[in-house]
């Protein structure tokens, strides 16, 4: 018979239950030391490791030091009457010439200079120039003839400045430098006009 309040007839008493239940919770507890010390060892290498990659990073972009290119500028003066278009490419001082065209030097027929067309290939011829010389930017000055004449640039201000923009360039400020008087200015042609 077994009796659950005092332990009669059984193989064990009392304490040597409890030691053995203390033998299996130290062997537990021996091997839940040993998993987290195994984890934390391997979260540390892991851990090492990581860093070790970063410092290996940062030191491949400390040793190639990174070569920025500096935009070069220009400016682009762009003079475009009724009989003509001149495109001149200066430095930022606007002291030294890089390159200059006009549509003259494309077309023939003296009706043509103004043209579009001429005005494009001006600006193919001026684009070349400046790229050897480096430039990488432009800032574009239109400018019409003004004064007492025409206050408004030919038809050929807005091919080149297309054309100024699709050789690559890129396109900073573009300002209106027609001079015009905010006084009078007297035509020529004398009190009594132009005779005929």
């Amino acid at each position: 018979m077994y009796c659950f309040i005092k332990p009669v007839n059984c193989g064990f008493s009392l304490s040597e239950t409890e030691t053995v239940s203390d033998e299996h919770t130290e062997n537990l507890e021996l091997e839940t030391k040993e998993k987290t010390e195994q984890v934390e060892e391997t979260s540390v290498s892991e851990d090492e490791n990581k860093t070790k990659v970063q410092n290996e990073e940062k030191s491949d972009i400390q040793s190639s030091p990174k070569t920025k290119v500096q935009d070069k500028w220009g400016i682009a003066h762009i003079f475009s009457s009724y009989n003509n278009t001149i495109i001149h490419i200066t430095d930022l001082t606007g002291g030294e010439t890089l390159a200059i065209s006009s549509g003259g030097h494309h077309v023939n027929a003296d009706r043509y200079q103004s043209s579009p067309f001429a005005a494009m290939k001006a600006a193919n011829v001026v684009v070349e120039g400046a790229k050897t010389k480096g430039i990488t930017g432009l800032h574009i000055r239109v400018r019409a003839v003004g004064g007492v004449g025409s206050r408004v640039p030919g038809p050929g201000a807005q091919a080149a400045i297309r054309a100024l923009a699709r050789g690559g360039f890129r396109i900073g400020k573009i300002d209106d430098v027609t001079p015009i008087p905010h006084d009078t200015t007297r035509k020529k042609g004398g009190k009594r006009g132009r005779r005929v």
